[in-house]
């Protein structure tokens, strides 16, 4: 049984990214904080695996998804594509906590950004597709189980939310696995309990060591 209150974690301080390693022994990856993704309808154990990598820098925060998967596919190469229909991971960032907005960032295995703003109003939810992390890097690869996508977010790309002065964020981090021959499966790091990530009262919570 899946618990009732959302995971918390504390995200370290990290040596900054190099924008080049992949490799989970590389100094930024091996000294972050590791989370698994859960099967997002039940909170059980996924098909297939994924692990996520957290950390941050004075300016950066930076997450590594390696994910299990015999036969990675993307066909999307346009930013602001909808990578959602395929094969994808994706990043929830809340930076203050108040289930008002938080950004969406999704790579494929393709390393094809899409990136939004979503905004809470009266109507549901908002999509501000015209949003753009300005700085974010990203990098994909391939291992001999599956892939790996590495994000390096700006800070001040999401606002006047850097630790020092917004230690706590709410924030879920996310896959969309679409095997050919399988049905699609979606798996979190806190799951949602629903067919959709886009349920904030289930975000994790975030601490900023």
């Amino acid at each position: 049984m899946i618990a009732h209150t959302p995971p918390e974690i504390v995200c370290p301080k990290t040596i900054p990214w190099d924008l080049q390693s992949l490799d989970a022994l590389h100094a930024t990856w091996a000294k972050s904080t590791r989370i698994a993704l859960r099967e997002n309808l039940s909170g059980g154990q996924p098909r297939r695996g994924t692990e996520v990598r957290l950390g941050w820098s004075d300016d950066f925060m930076h997450v590594l998804f390696l994910c299990q998967d015999p036969s990675p596919w993307a066909t999307k190469t346009s930013r602001d594509d909808a990578l959602w229909e395929e094969e994808v991971v994706e990043v929830f960032l809340d930076p203050f906590a108040d289930a008002l907005g938080y950004f969406e960032i999704e790579i494929n295995p393709l390393n094809t950004v899409t990136d939004l703003f979503i905004r809470r109003t009266r109507g549901g939810l908002r999509k501000e597709l015209r949003w753009n992390c300005e700085g974010l890097q990203t990098s994909c690869g391939t291992l001999s189980y599956g892939w790996v996508a590495a994000f390096r977010i700006p800070f001040a790309s999401l606002g006047d939310c850097h630790p020092a002065r917004s230690p706590v964020w709410r924030a879920n981090f996310a896959r969309i696995d679409r095997q050919r021959d399988e049905p699609c499966e979606l798996s979190a790091w806190s799951p949602t309990l629903s067919k959709t990530f886009h349920i904030t009262h289930r975000f994790g919570v975030m601490q900023f060591g």
